[in-house]
């Protein structure tokens, strides 16, 4: 078991981000262990054939037998929504004790792959290569198999975000965490996570924890070292939606009424959505969507209330009177 003490200041600087580098990484999982990646069949068939030209034993040398990933390689995000050349510029920063204390760590207690004999090398030259090395291929890793689908992949996080900020906000931490994963248990100000191959207790001491989503975890992902500051990747809501197919187009004779667009906007909000969430549905732009939500809104055949800075939409009793025979 890991635990995390938060103190008062701790749970005030308590934030959510969003971090390409963390489902580039998480994402090497579902490449190695498609079993247990169903919901990502789609995109791993589609990626396997677009990386050929990569050194898969090197990428995928990333992921250490038991999953456990470097630290050094899911930097902490500074901001909401950093992109991935920032986060790789942080990792090149990285100093050479900690690509090796995080490489071998994520192996143990196996012997590092072949591919990873830099890292024991004398001297921090060849290690510094290495993790060049790591950084470029990461790069392009990412430019191959996350660029196009990444639009679309952080509106579902980001959808995910803005539905824990409201647990909290409504419940606190306890529902905030207990609503996370069976795994996180939150008593006494102590946030212990179950079923992990660490077993130590880390005081956030000031520091804060970072809560970021993820479309490839399948449990909660704390730091491997207790030598690192404390945050906490986590199943993000919405995984089975991300390759989901464009929804069909509501019933004729409500499309022939309202046009094509309204009425599968219609057909759509019999549960309440923020304009995020319905952008990255439908796959259009967000001032389209806002020109017809204004349009059923101002019809009465939509509702709107604010959430924070988010507004939810749904459809009204008369929208659902309208609606009824298309959504059947």
């Amino acid at each position: 078991m890991i635990s995390f003490l938060l103190d008062v200041e701790d749970l005030a600087d308590t934030r959510f981000a969003i971090s390409p580098l963390q489902e580039a990484m998480g994402s090497l999982w579902a490449l190695r262990d498609p079993g247990r990646y169903a919901l990502h069949i789609p995109w791993r068939r589609s990626v396997l054939s677009k990386i050929k030209a990569l050194d898969t034993r090197l990428l995928l040398s990333l992921v250490g037998p038991s999953r456990a990933l470097p630290d050094f390689l899911t930097p902490r995000p500074t901001t909401f929504a950093p992109g991935i050349e920032e986060q790789l510029a942080v990792v090149r920063r990285t100093p050479p004790y900690v690509v090796r204390r995080d490489m071998l760590a994520t192996h143990a207690p196996r012997r590092l792959p072949e591919v990873l004999k830099e890292v024991t090398a004398p001297g921090d030259t060849p290690v510094l290569t290495l993790l060049n090395e790591i950084c470029e291929l990461l790069q392009r890793y990412w430019d191959m198999a996350f660029m196009p689908a990444w639009p679309r992949m952080r509106l579902v996080l980001e959808a995910d975000v803005t539905y824990r900020a409201r647990q909290l906000a409504t419940g606190g931490a306890r529902l905030l965490f207990s609503d996370m994963h069976p795994n996180l248990q939150w008593q006494d100000g102590i946030l212990h996570i179950d079923q992990m191959i660490g077993k130590h207790h880390v005081a956030t001491s000031g520091r804060g924890l970072p809560l970021v989503p993820s479309l490839f975890a399948y449990k909660p992902v704390p730091p491997l070292s207790p030598e690192e500051p404390p945050m906490l990747a986590y199943p993000s809501r919405g995984v089975a939606t991300v390759w989901a197919p464009t929804p069909e187009p509501a019933a004729a004779a409500l499309t022939s009424l309202l046009g094509a667009s309204k009425a599968r906007l219609l057909g759509m909000l019999g549960d309440s959505l923020t304009t995020v969430e319905i952008v990255r549905r439908l796959d259009v732009t967000p001032s389209a969507v806002s020109q017809q939500l204004q349009v059923l809104h101002a019809t009465g055949l939509v509702t709107r209330a604010r959430d924070g800075r988010h507004v939810l939409y749904r459809r009204s009793p008369l929208g659902d009177q309208l609606a009824g025979g298309a959504t059947r």
